[in-house]
């Protein structure tokens, strides 16, 4: 396969395309689709492969008509890019053989500390449990007697409830929720001052014509305050670990460049 108006190389596969003088052979499909995929997503893939090898060439061609190139400059970017592949790809391995994805809570808190300005709310979220129920669901009028009790019998017998007739449901009262994402298709989405609502309400239960839902808010944050930590930790690890990868593939450069400083392979010419 070529991505020139002309086709000089021989092929011993079968050509599968054509393009004016331009062919798409056989041998330039292998590794288009791995042995693992199914016969119905690898012809798929395949077939799209090809679609895109003739949109490419109709465009190469159309434009060798209309404009006029500098080939020695387009060798030069391709040689560009090639290398650019070859070092992007030696410092991904390098960097995925050496980076240590361990983080401790006391980093994590740290790296918190250290910037804590950067991790403002951009929404209101809550700390609760939220149940939202089929109005035929059995036994409905025993919830809000389990959602509000804190024993610990009552919340397996809540849980198990759930899990049997519940919609969607959360009574994990440890994780932090955005509050938009909890109430909305409820009729709670509907609230005009949803600040207002959070700073004077706890528990709440509301209908529809189709289910009852069940919030009850053990703590919350409104936004463009301070995040919690447990809200932002797992963004926290995402930080540290891209920060390690880049200091990984700094210190690639560098072993690199100090090495063959060393060695004496390299020199500038005056």
């Amino acid at each position: 396969m070529r991505d020139g108006v002309s086709n000089e190389e021989e092929h011993t596969g079968e050509p599968i395309a054509r393009v004016k003088n331009q062919y798409l052979y056989s041998e330039d499909l292998e590794g288009i689709a791995p042995a693992t995929m199914s016969k119905e997503d690898s012809s798929e893939r395949v077939e799209r492969f090809i679609h895109n090898w003739i949109q490419k060439q109709l465009l190469i061609q159309e434009a060798s008509t209309k404009i006029e190139f500098n080939e020695a400059d387009i060798e030069r970017k391709m040689l560009d890019y090639k290398y650019s592949l070859m070092g992007y790809q030696y410092q991904s391995y390098y960097v995925n053989k050496h980076l240590d994805k361990s983080i401790s809570d006391e980093e994590v808190k740290q790296y918190y500390d250290e910037h804590i300005d950067n991790f403002i709310l951009k929404q209101n979220i809550i700390r609760g449990k939220y149940i939202k129920l089929p109005l035929n669901a059995p036994k409905i009028k025993k919830v809000k007697g389990l959602i509000n009790s804190e024993k610990e019998k009552d919340l397996e017998e809540l849980n198990s409830y759930c899990l049997s007739f519940a919609t969607k449901y959360q009574l994990d009262d440890s994780v932090w929720m955005i509050f938009d994402e909890v109430i909305q298709d409820s009729p709670l989405a509907e609230i005009p001052n949803k600040v207002q609502y959070l700073q004077n309400q706890k528990y709440s239960e509301t209908s529809d014509d189709k289910f009852r839902y069940y919030l009850k808010i053990q703590e919350f944050r409104i936004s463009d305050n301070i995040s919690p930590l447990e809200f932002v930790k797992e963004d926290i690890r995402s930080i540290i670990i891209n920060k390690r990868k880049v200091e990984l593939a700094q210190q690639l450069e560098d072993e690199v460049y100090e090495r063959a400083t060393q060695n004496n392979e390299f020199e500038i010419y005056n």
